[in-house]
């Protein structure tokens, strides 16, 4: 498409900025669900004035390490192993969450016991989840809206907006409902598990060592196919 023919009068290119922003929403639609379930986890333990305390603490955190994220957003495109980290890092909460749920049973089955989680525990885990999280949302809005950094910063807030509603809610509903907790700590390895294995997979395509990949796979159902390196590229 000729951008002169969609250029606006000020020579803005409008017609990308919309495609641009229905993509950066859509994706801010289905990670900041992800996003809210491990604040959510983490904050679910305290008791209502320190949750959403932690729960504030924790947006204020994401929207440094967001805008930091976004300043950085061509360089970070182009570092290798960074997405994979990222997921491992995730997967570190999942362990402490399944481990605090589990410290939680035991310090209620004995009378006087020490609060299972701390305002700085609870605090430490959404740090660690925004950072993992954080690098995840920037890498896909940006690849959606690297060229429009007004569709990027609009993007980075819309998350940070839904995410701190949406914690607030589901911290809520796991304060009252305990054994909902391990479905949310499901979710978090599950995510943490998509991000290791796509961070992985793009990790290949980068290093250019997709047919010594796919000549190692036993079967080409896990192979990367010609359309998954194209849309990597295209992302990048």
């Amino acid at each position: 498409m000729n951008h002169a023919l969609t250029a606006g009068p000020l020579g803005v290119d409008w017609i990308g900025m919309l495609a641009a922003l229905l993509q950066v929403m859509l994706i801010d639609l289905v990670l900041a669900g992800d996003n809210a379930v491990a604040v959510g986890m983490a904050a679910s333990g305290l008791d209502p004035a320190r949750r959403r305390r932690v729960i504030a603490s924790g947006l204020g955190a994401a929207v440094v390490m967001r805008l930091i994220f976004a300043l950085l957003a061509q360089q970070l495109l182009r570092l290798i192993g960074l997405k994979l980290a990222g997921g491992f890092i995730l997967l570190v909460v999942g362990w402490r969450m399944w481990r605090d749920l589990r410290n939680e049973a035991k310090a209620k089955a004995e009378p006087g016991a020490k609060p299972a989680k701390t305002f700085w525990q609870a605090f430490f885990q959404i740090l660690l989840a925004d950072l993992a999280m954080s690098l995840d949302n920037v890498l896909a809005v940006a690849g959606a809206a690297l060229s429009h950094p007004i569709v990027l910063l609009f993007g980075l807030l819309l998350s940070i907006g839904l995410m701190g509603v949406a914690a607030n809610l589901i911290a809520g509903v796991l304060h009252r409902m305990r054994w909902l907790s391990y479905v949310g700590v499901a979710v978090v390895v599950y995510v943490a598990l998509h991000m290791i294995w796509q961070g992985y997979r793009g990790d290949v395509v980068e290093l250019h060592l997709v047919d010594a990949y796919n000549a190692f796979m036993p079967g080409e159902l896990l192979d990367i196919k010609p359309a998954e390196v194209a849309r990597h590229r295209q992302g990048k």
